[in-house]
């Protein structure tokens, strides 16, 4: 079997962008083809927060678990929104 050459950049590859709500702003590798449910446990990881309380947007559409970056058709650099839920209980 041949192998074919790699394009400048992997094109397997995307460099996506998560931004938080406070601005701050973590990037991922991610295979186009890999469920987002990796990139969104990473970035819970990293901002120590349970994966239940955050939601992910891209171009303000609710973004699944079980979702990849082809079926989005996300692009090199894209941004994804992470936003805190708002947790019951509230003063009334």
């Amino acid at each position: 079997m041949e192998e074919k050459p790699k394009a400048e950049g992997n094109p397997e590859h995307l460099n996506l962008k998560v931004k938080g709500q406070d601005g701050n702003e973590v990037f991922f590798k991610i295979k186009k083809g890999t469920t987002l449910k990796k990139l969104m446990s990473a970035y819970c990881e990293r901002q120590s927060v349970d994966i239940n309380a955050v939601r992910f947007f891209f171009d303000g559409n609710r973004v699944r678990a079980d979702q990849t970056p082809t079926e989005l058709e996300m692009e090199d650099g894209d941004e994804i929104d992470a936003m805190l839920e708002q947790i019951g209980g509230g003063q009334w």
